[in-house]
């Protein structure tokens, strides 16, 4: 089983900043990538940013720019810097990593986890 814990949430003003942090544990022989998604009250849940193993970064549009994702692979976690933060980026952020799990020595595959959400609120 693998578990993902997130912190960093909280109550910040309109142009301050967040840093997320989410750190994997369990058992899972290595992490292809790791991301964050929100979800704000009466929305469905939405992609903001992912960071392979090897590095590569993408971001949804509404991030680019403001956020910065990154990751420490000594310590299986990874990071979400927020700046400027706006009323809108208001939601429950989710942790979520796909990683590598070996059940039996022959067997190998992929499995997706998720973290259970850290609250961002941005007041106006």
């Amino acid at each position: 089983q693998v578990q993902l814990v997130e912190s960093g949430g909280g109550l910040v003003q309109a142009g301050g900043s967040l840093r997320l942090s989410c750190a994997a544990s369990g058992s899972f022989l290595n992490i292809n990538f790791m991301g964050w998604y929100r979800q704000a009250p009466g929305n469905q849940r939405e992609w903001v940013a992912t960071i392979t193993s090897a590095g590569n970064t993408g971001y949804t549009n509404a991030a680019k720019g403001r956020f910065a994702i990154s990751m420490d692979s000594a310590k299986n976690a990874v990071y979400l810097q927020m700046n400027n933060l706006k009323p809108e980026d208001t939601a429950v952020y989710f942790c979520h990593a796909s990683v590598v799990v070996t059940p039996a020595t022959t067997i190998k595959y992929s499995r997706d986890y998720w973290g259970q959400g850290t609250q961002v609120t941005v007041s106006s």
